[in-house]
């Protein structure tokens, strides 16, 4: 029973596994890529790194996500939770410093999966979790802005009152052909999401909002112009460069990293569960979040976890097990290996508009109704840590929020149930 929980789910799906589920999984790893493609590629933009790591952490962390997860249908890879913590830790320490910082946080999720502390996400305020969530997607929104209305600005600042100022007063350098191209790319990933939900139209739209550069003469950075050509297979693995001066400075970073890639791939794997009335090991998908972040970073590349809306995208699909996601990887390094120049003609207007909708999606506005009928108690713990995470830093929001989400949990255990009445004693 203790090994068995630890244990991979591949393994426990290999023992039945079919040809017919191999095409299923197979089509839906396929219709995925396609949907983590220019996800990977905006996230890593976003995130203030290259493009091209973006495609290593979708490659390598989303291997090793489904190949040791505790969930059939987990897909992993950089998401947007990660865009703001990535973000810092580059501003502040370089991208090496990400990278061994990731390093870390990969050694801290392998310990805690090892300790069988997965199932403490129960712990988590929803609150809080609804907070910095929301906060989070109110940053990633505000920093596309530049691009998705190619506005004239060399660097913006990260502090979100100083960013929001800088991009005002910039405002009469709209480049209205990138604003035409954002604006196409998000009606057409919209309505095909609309039309045809299982239809990987986010590929789709970019293509065409890029293709509005690329041939009709449309004004409007590419990947390319911005960044350079992309490589075409992926780099050397290397041990990063560490010492101990080095690694208790970015102790804070791993610890985030860390705390974000363990309850973004639970959060994602309880979704999954309700989803396809499964059930998976919390404790060996935290194993998997280790691995594939010590994995990532010998790679260059950035955290991965697993991402929620892959996920349920894998499900609609037709994902039935982990074979799934390892397939989504590979057709990504394929990708990378024979497409890379055509991926350098995306237009950065199109991925900040697709951007600007996972921000959307991520705050999640039909909740919003709930928050507000909710007791007093959460909705004051979810502005506070949406108010840190926004004007403060994510660090202290979730801190702070996890602190007093648990201390409220601990007086309400202590306060008696509202029918109960003083014994006669």
């Amino acid at each position: 029973m203790g090994i068995s929980i630890l244990q991979p789910k591949i393994l426990t799906t290999m023992k039945t596994y079919s040809w017919s589920l191999f095409v299923a999984d197979f089509l839906a790893g396929l219709t995925v890529a396609m949907v983590a493609l220019p996800l990977s590629l905006a996230i890593a933009i976003a995130s203030g790194a290259n493009p091209a790591q973006g495609l290593v952490t979708a490659i390598v962390g989303g291997f090793f996500i489904s190949l040791l997860g505790g969930s059939r249908v987990q897909i992993g890879g950089p998401t947007g939770a990660f865009i703001v913590v990535v973000f810092m830790v580059i501003a502040e320490h370089g991208y090496d410093g990400l990278v061994l910082a990731t390093f870390m946080a990969g050694i801290i999720l392998l310990i805690a999966g090892f300790l069988r502390v997965g199932n403490l996400i129960a712990f988590v305020p929803e609150a809080v979790v609804n907070g910095f969530t929301i906060g989070i997607g109110i940053i990633i929104a505000t920093s596309q802005l530049k691009d998705f209305l190619g506005l004239s600005i060399d660097d913006v600042p990260a502090d979100f009152v100083e960013k929001l100022s800088a991009l005002w007063n910039v405002r009469d350098t709209v480049n209205l052909s990138a604003l035409l191209v954002a604006l196409v790319t998000m009606v057409l990933i919209v309505v095909l999401r609309r039309l045809a939900p299982k239809f990987p139209g986010l590929i789709v739209a970019v293509a065409i909002g890029s293709a509005m550069v690329a041939f009709g003469g449309l004004s409007a950075d590419t990947i390319a112009s911005r960044f350079g050509a992309l490589p075409s297979q992926l780099p050397v693995p290397h041990i990063p460069a560490f010492s101990l001066e080095r690694m208790v400075e970015l102790i804070p970073s791993a610890i985030i990293i860390a705390f974000l890639a363990g309850v973004e791939s639970l959060l994602s794997a309880m979704v999954a569960d309700r989803m396809m009335q499964g059930q998976h090991r919390p404790n060996a998908e935290v194993i998997a979040q280790g691995v594939a972040n010590v994995a990532s970073s010998l790679f260059g590349g950035m955290p991965a976890t697993g991402a929620i809306a892959r996920t349920a995208t894998n499900i609609r699909a037709g994902g039935k097990t982990p074979v799934a996601g390892i397939v989504h990887a590979l057709v990504i390094l394929a990708f990378m290996m024979l497409a890379a120049p055509v991926v350098g003609y995306l237009a950065l207007p199109g991925l900040a508009a697709l951007l600007l909708l996972t921000a959307w999606n991520m705050s999640e506005p039909h909740k919003w109704k709930s928050y507000v009928s909710a007791p007093m108690s959460d909705r004051v713990l979810l502005l506070v840590t949406l108010v840190l995470t926004v004007l403060v830093d994510l660090t202290v929001a979730i801190g702070v929020g996890v602190s007093i989400g648990l201390a409220l949990r601990l007086r309400n255990r202590k306060r008696p149930p509202a029918e109960w009445e003083t014994p006669d004693r």
